[in-house]
């Protein structure tokens, strides 16, 4: 096996650990209010991450005003917004529907990019921006879905929830390439971590007022435990596969290995929650899996 195969091989095995988050954020949001899940999940993470910079001998970098600002959006768009919006979007819609939302991330991003860093996008990206856009349609306005209209406004609730969370982590997509420069990858998951523990504090306590520990010491085991998973494993453990993939491959294998967050997300969701995959769920992951190819290979340049 070639040192490129094998990079992209981890990159996928990062990717089917990030699917798992959707699954493992509705096993959490069933018993733990979001902003708490997030402090706990940042708090078991970031002692491994500092760790883990000891080990390689390295430090946290100085950044100036602006990329402090940038850092603090960042932080709180992708390491507290879209845990949140995640975990309330699927304990109201279903975890197919949500990981086959959450994967129209890479068409997300090429949006903004447009919308935002005033990006011209080539034909692939406009197609891929289409499909994902078709297949969140295909999930979302299907006939089959709910049990009556209070079932079918919940479960649009979450959706819509989901695609906020999507927003969320394109926006920290697109706040990393305003950088004055790049921070190495180790240092900014610590900053990441470190800035989301913080920011989550806050709301964390605000929302637990009156209950205190008494009501995380009651937590059922498979919550507590779907907290120190997402910390250990799709959080680090991802980090640790997907840059040492990326290291070993090109951008474009690395970027076509994210096809495998959806597919993982839908199947964990049949094999973990016993959840049933209809034929516009499939046609909807169709779509997103084709977006994401397009969005991968495709190109955008920077208006002048």
């Amino acid at each position: 096996m070639s040192d490129s195969l094998k990079g992209q091989l981890l990159c996928s095995l990062a990717m089917v650990l990030v699917g798992s988050t959707v699954v493992v954020s509705k096993i959490i949001g069933q018993d733990i209010e979001p902003f708490l899940a997030t402090v706990l999940r940042h708090a078991l993470a970031l002692p491994v991450f500092f760790a883990l910079m000891r080990w390689r001998g390295q430090r946290l970098p100085r950044v100036g005003r602006r990329d402090a600002v940038l850092l603090t959006v960042q932080a709180a768009a992708g390491s507290v917004g879209y845990s949140v919006l995640l975990i309330l979007g699927v304990t109201l819609a279903s975890a197919s529907d949500a990981g086959i939302v959450a994967g129209t991330l890479p068409a997300t991003a090429a949006l903004f990019s447009t919308l935002l860093l005033g990006e011209r996008p080539g034909a692939r990206l406009m197609v891929a921006i289409a499909l994902a856009t078709l297949g969140v349609m295909a999930v979302t306005f299907t006939p089959e879905a709910g049990t009556g209209p209070a079932a079918g406004a919940t479960r649009l609730t979450g959706i819509a929830l989901v695609l906020a969370a999507v927003a969320c982590e394109a926006v920290f997509i697109l706040a990393n390439k305003r950088l004055s420069r790049p921070i190495p990858a180790l240092a900014m998951s610590t900053l990441m971590s470190a800035g989301g523990l913080v920011l989550s504090l806050l709301p964390a306590w605000w929302l637990a007022r009156g209950s205190g520990a008494a009501s995380l010491i009651a937590t059922p085991a498979p919550a507590l435990w779907g907290v120190l998973y997402y910390a250990w494993v799709p959080t680090v453990g991802g980090f640790l596969l997907w840059y040492a993939g990326s290291a070993r491959t090109s951008g474009v294998r690395a970027s076509l290995a994210t096809v495998w967050l959806p597919v993982s997300a839908l199947l964990l969701s049949v094999v973990v929650l016993g959840e049933s995959v209809r034929a516009w769920q499939w046609a909807g992951l169709g779509c997103v899996l084709v977006a994401m190819v397009l969005a991968a290979t495709g190109r955008a340049v920077r208006e002048r």
